[in-house]
């Protein structure tokens, strides 16, 4: 873990580290995950500064960072195979930290603020077809060796498909929540709170999995078990998918998150608000959510290409 104690850094500018990650998470409600992929980045560009410049420097120092440091330190995460996905989040993370830090110094950040990423092809989502979707939910709980289990792996699949949560969104379920009312009110990333109708499929699927669970589901304790009785832990779902797809024969991409794309497609293609779509999301933004659009005109494409193939 970088930060007070790393030998790359002085210890202002590792406690500077560790003061921003802390305002992150607490003032502006950052993911954990994100938090800790930012550490990375940060501190591997604070010791990349601190290498190319021969010695470590203060916080003002790292603010005023020329052109040349930092188009050095691209090219040095270039070299070690980092991709353009991955560079451009770094260098956010590191536009972040600078200014945070100028705002502290006082130092003129215009350089590092005003540089752009390298370009990079956007992600698509890969949902389920509605009938592979129909078919995780039938098979997903096929090979559990206990019949609750099977009933709680159906169960979170139906959430994830049913009401387009997160994987850690479903899991965050508590035994409050059960029975599960008209509308759920979830907090998602960055403590960011909306109601979610809940499906009568969904309630049922939970029902189901309550009745057979054999530990006590207490309000304030994880509503999904493990085998032992604690939390469940998202590698079992996860897992529980895989070995579903590959009994089904659906690609790589048939994932639990997956299950949350096809959710949001299925909708869209139905003819859903793709506004009301964000929200059920939880999507801060709206070009987010639009991912999905591109998605059906790439199927639509993919679909006239085999019925009009090319000569």
């Amino acid at each position: 873990m970088a930060g007070l104690t790393d030998p790359f850094l002085s210890p202002a500018l590792g406690a500077a580290l560790e003061q921003w990650l802390s305002h992150l998470q607490a003032l502006e409600g950052a993911a954990a995950n994100t938090v800790e992929a930012y550490r990375r980045d940060v501190a591997r560009y604070l010791k990349f500064l601190s290498t190319h410049r021969g010695g470590a420097e203060g916080l003002a120092a790292v603010a005023r960072t020329s052109q040349s440091d930092l188009r050095a330190w691209m090219a040095a995460e270039r070299d070690r195979k980092l991709s353009a996905r991955s560079l451009a989040r770094a260098l956010s993370a590191v536009k972040s930290f600078t200014a945070w830090a100028a705002d502290r110094t006082g130092a003129d950040a215009t350089t590092v603020l005003s540089a752009r990423g390298p370009k990079h092809r956007r992600k698509l989502p890969r949902p389920l077809s509605e009938d592979g979707a129909a078919a995780i939910l039938d098979e997903i709980g096929a090979d559990a060796r206990e019949d609750w289990i099977a009933a709680r792996d159906t169960a979170i699949a139906t959430l994830l498909y049913g009401l387009g949560l997160r994987i850690s969104e479903a899991l965050s379920l508590t035994g409050a929540d059960h029975p599960l009312p008209e509308t759920l009110r979830i907090t998602g990333k960055g403590g960011k709170s909306r109601p979610v109708p809940v499906i009568p499929a969904a309630a049922h699927a939970v029902s189901e999995y309550v009745t057979l669970c054999p530990h006590d589901l207490q309000p304030h304790e994880a509503l999904f078990r493990g085998a032992r009785g604690g939390p469940v832990n998202p590698r079992l779902i996860q897992s529980a998918m895989e070995r579903a797809r590959l009994r089904l024969g659906l690609p790589a991409t048939a994932t639990p998150h997956a299950l949350r794309h096809s959710f949001a497609t299925h909708l869209l293609s139905a003819g859903g608000d793709l506004r009301a779509i964000q929200e059920l999301l939880g999507h801060a933004s709206l070009s987010t959510t639009q991912g999905y659009t591109a998605v059906d005109a790439a199927r639509l494409m993919e679909v006239y290409e085999k019925a009009h193939p090319r000569a």
